[in-house]
């Protein structure tokens, strides 16, 4: 069974920078032909597309992160990153990734405070 495993949340500062992972466990398992996306979501708030990956390498932000959060993918290492930069407060959330709609990570914590 493949499952999602994301890393890097935490606490940072406002104008910080945080990169989060996600690696699907299974090392057979090829990801090369799916999409990927990051999604969000702030207590009190519905859950938002932040960013999503095509496997031929094509990107979408969000209005609210272009220019400041980044999408890459390694599909040798089946994972796919979400690099942000200069972090505001309100990008604070619960930030998921998800795999061709299939499969959802458990989510990992972004604080953004001084």
């Amino acid at each position: 069974q493949v499952n999602l495993v994301e890393s890097g949340g935490g606490l940072v500062q406002p104008g910080g920078s945080l990169r989060l992972s996600c690696a699907a466990s299974e090392s057979i398992f090829r990801t090369d032909d799916m999409v990927w996306y990051w999604y969000r979501q702030a207590p009190g708030k519905q859950r938002e597309l932040v960013a999503s990956i095509a496997p031929g390498r094509s990107t979408y932000y969000a209005d609210s992160v272009n220019g400041r959060f980044t999408i890459y993918r390694d599909n040798a290492k089946n994972t796919v990153y979400l690099q942000m930069n200069s972090l505001k407060p309100e990008n604070a959330s619960v930030y998921s990734c998800n795999l061709n709609q299939w499969k959802w990570g458990r989510g990992t914590q972004v604080t953004v405070s001084s």
